[in-house]
């Protein structure tokens, strides 16, 4: 692995990270910035792995524009697209007044974030 492809997946893993303690917080979860964070962890993994494949890919948080890039290199990536959807609307959904995720919504993010998180981890992993 390269060392710029381990610095995307560090950053992935810090995101991940805050949105799982956010989730389990008992005295103020923040749900809005689980789902910010689930969003963020994903779009990070799908970079690592565009950078692991030598792929370009441009400045975007659009889940779905990193999916057509990465969709060439390993059509496995085809089955996450449903989750993707789901996760790429709250880049910004939350980040603004007007609206707030609920409990609900942040464990959905959440356990979306983990499944991906993990299919992108085994397409990482190195081959034996």
């Amino acid at each position: 692995m390269n060392d710029l492809t381990a610095e995307w997946i560090a950053k992935a893993e810090g995101d991940y990270a805050t949105a799982g303690r956010e989730l389990r917080a008992r005295r103020r979860p923040n749900y809005d910035a689980v789902c910010f964070h689930a969003q963020q962890a994903v779009e990070k993994y799908l970079k690592a792995f565009l950078q692991e494949n030598g792929a370009d890919f441009p400045k975007t948080h659009s889940l779905i524009e990193l999916l057509q890039l990465v969709v060439p290199l390993d059509a496995g990536f085809e089955w996450q697209r449903d989750l993707l959807i789901r996760l790429e609307r709250y880049a910004v959904r939350y980040r603004y007044p007007g609206e707030s995720a609920d409990l609900d919504e942040a464990r959905s993010a959440f356990k979306a974030a983990q499944a991906v998180r993990r299919f992108i981890r085994q397409r990482l992993a190195p081959k034996e």
